[in-house]
């Protein structure tokens, strides 16, 4: 009966997907019809017979999970498969919403921790704090081997409803019982907008979700009517893209009615579209700097690049991502959805910048490769000067990604960082409130951090060492220890991890992340972003460039001396 059972449920499966197939392929070609339906009933033959002969007893929504999974491998990673368990992860990235406590959580050591608390929601309304490890949900313990979607899953709810939590404060807070009231939350597209200096406005936009070109128009407005904003920093930096519409919208804010923003071309004639400008711009004369890095890609590249082609703004930072694909979501069976790549797009030049060819040859880990620098072409902005097409959005201005200790990375991955910071901010009381902007950790408080790594056992390795042993192993192949053994130990004793050295060496990009972490404590994102701006070489190198150099760049923008504005010195 069991065998059975399975039979028809995968019987319906099939036949449901071959039927909404044949209705989509209904004017395509006999042949592949035929081979999609072939293959169709093949997998359908060997999921039966796995269910029905397999020794164990395979779990069919399992098998086919992982099926699916691997067969979307052969595709783009922007192609994916979410069951019915996460669609309301896939609405979160299209709308930034999600009925829950309005915090973000994460396992560290095993335990649900509190990672950060949104301002202005439940979890912030009752007293939450980042930090926190949740320890039971409802009454139920999180030790009884929930996985992170299931923890989740239990935080979130409808608006109204209640949960209970039990907190372990870290640090002598001890435990709590806490009742927070789920409420509709959205995670703001633009966390922080302010002036720079006197006539400098800074957007910093965090993704492209439903509602963030309205938050990027309301804070351009804000700045310019109520602040003085003469001129725009607009920061895309780690922002991986989102909705293209909302792309499309957010250059409108800059660009005359009736201008072409970007078109996308597909297999489906559906998706041979083109996008302009349809409404009359907030802010056309506005000199603008955009800032992008590696982590800007999709959305964020329409937006750079189309400003970059239309000769609109200055790009300043690092080469983006590369990603120029586009994708739409579909329903599919059992109230799961497909979200699929559908076209390519292409900025306003005529360009696609699309880095790596999923559908050419792969390398030999079966990762796909980069479009050869011989087949690209080189395009024209509005103005003449060449932009290349396949490699991201290549600024008009590079600025170089501060480098980053080992040290300090190996910190922040075993949240060593997250954890001191929780310390220091414990020890703050309501009077100690730190200044988002001057706050510096005490003194103490930075020689107890050495205390505090050694007691907990903190060890990390080195890139260097680990080029150091390769290099030992040669020199033993090739005979050379009598010679070169003495000075290699030399080379192993100074380059040997040492906390104590590496944190004197490092001190001030350390204390810098520290102070961070501990101001987000405080006064959330916008604090933290607020206060990264001061120490920001790409931010300064972006403030140089209103005035004479805007317009040798791109042959655009006020010269004066009194627009380009005082620098924050």
């Amino acid at each position: 009966m069991k065998t059975m059972g399975f039979r028809r449920w995968a019987m319906t499966l099939v036949m449901a997907a071959v039927t909404a197939f044949v209705g989509l392929q209904a004017a395509r070609l006999p042949g592949t019809y035929f081979e999609v339906t072939k293959h169709l009933e093949i997998l359908t033959s060997v999921f039966k017979g796995v269910h029905e002969f397999y020794v164990e007893e395979p779990e069919p929504g399992t098998l086919m999970s992982v099926a699916i999974d691997a067969m979307l491998d052969e595709l783009d990673p922007y192609t994916v498969y979410y069951p019915e368990s996460r669609i309301e992860d896939l609405r979160f990235m299209n709308t930034g919403e999600y009925g829950g406590i309005g915090a973000l959580v994460q396992p560290i050591d095993g335990r649900t921790t509190i990672v950060e608390v949104y301002e202005g929601y439940p979890a912030q309304q009752a007293g939450l704090q980042p930090g926190d490890v949740v320890v039971a949900i409802d009454g139920q313990s999180l030790d009884d081997g929930l996985e992170g979607d299931d923890v989740g899953d239990l935080l979130k709810g409808e608006s109204g409803s209640e949960v209970s939590l039990r907190i372990e404060r870290p640090f002598g807070g001890g435990t709590m019982d806490v009742k927070v009231e789920r409420a509709k939350v959205r995670v703001k597209a633009v966390p922080y907008s302010g002036m720079l200096n006197d006539t400098t406005g800074y957007i910093y936009l965090s993704k492209f979700t439903r509602g963030s070109a309205g938050e990027v128009r309301k804070a351009l407005m804000s700045l310019r009517d109520s602040a003085g904003m003469k001129q725009l920093v607009l920061d895309l930096r780690g922002n991986g893209g989102g909705l293209l519409k909302e792309s499309v919208s957010i250059v409108n804010l800059f660009v005359p009615k009736g201008t072409e923003i970007v078109s996308t071309r597909g297999k489906s004639e559906n998706w041979n579209k083109s996008y302009k400008a349809l409404g009359k711009p907030t802010a056309e004369e506005l000199p603008l700097v955009v800032l992008i890095d590696g982590q800007s890609a999709s959305a964020s590249e329409i937006v750079s690049g189309t400003l970059q082609d239309l000769d609109r703004a200055v790009i300043v930072g690092m080469e983006s991502f590369g990603k120029g694909l586009v994708q739409q979501t579909k329903d599919m069976a059992f109230n799961t959805r497909l979200k699929v790549t559908v076209a390519k797009y292409y900025t306003a030049s005529g360009r696609c910048i699309q880095r790596l060819d999923y559908g050419g040859e792969r390398d030999a880990k079966g990762k796909a490769k980069a479009v050869s620098d011989t087949l690209l072409r080189t395009f024209q902005t509005k103005g003449g000067r060449p932009v290349i097409e396949g490699r991201g959005i290549q600024p008009d201005i590079e600025v170089e990604t501060p480098f980053m200790s080992t040290v300090l990375q190996r910190l922040l991955e075993e949240y060593e960082v997250f954890h001191f910071a929780t310390k220091v901010a414990a020890g703050l009381d309501s009077t100690d409130v730190p200044d988002p902007l001057s706050y510096a950790m005490s003194a103490a408080d930075w020689s107890s951090f050495l205390t505090y790594l050694e007691a907990e056992g903190f060890a990390y390795s080195t890139e260097s060492m680990e080029v150091l042993e390769e290099l030992r192993n040669v020199v033993e192949l090739e005979q050379y220890d009598a010679v070169a053994k003495t000075p290699i130990e030399n080379l192993r004793a100074a380059l040997e991890p040492n906390l104590k050295r590496d944190l004197d060496l490092f001190e001030t990009e350390i204390r810098q992340t520290l102070e961070e972490e501990v101001v987000l404590r405080f006064h959330y994102a916008a604090g933290m972003v607020e206060r990264s701006l001061t120490m920001d070489p790409t931010v300064d190198r972006a403030l140089a460039v209103f005035g004479d150099e805007m317009s040798e760049v791109i042959g655009w923008g006020q010269t004066d001396s009194e627009a380009s504005g005082p620098s924050r010195e």
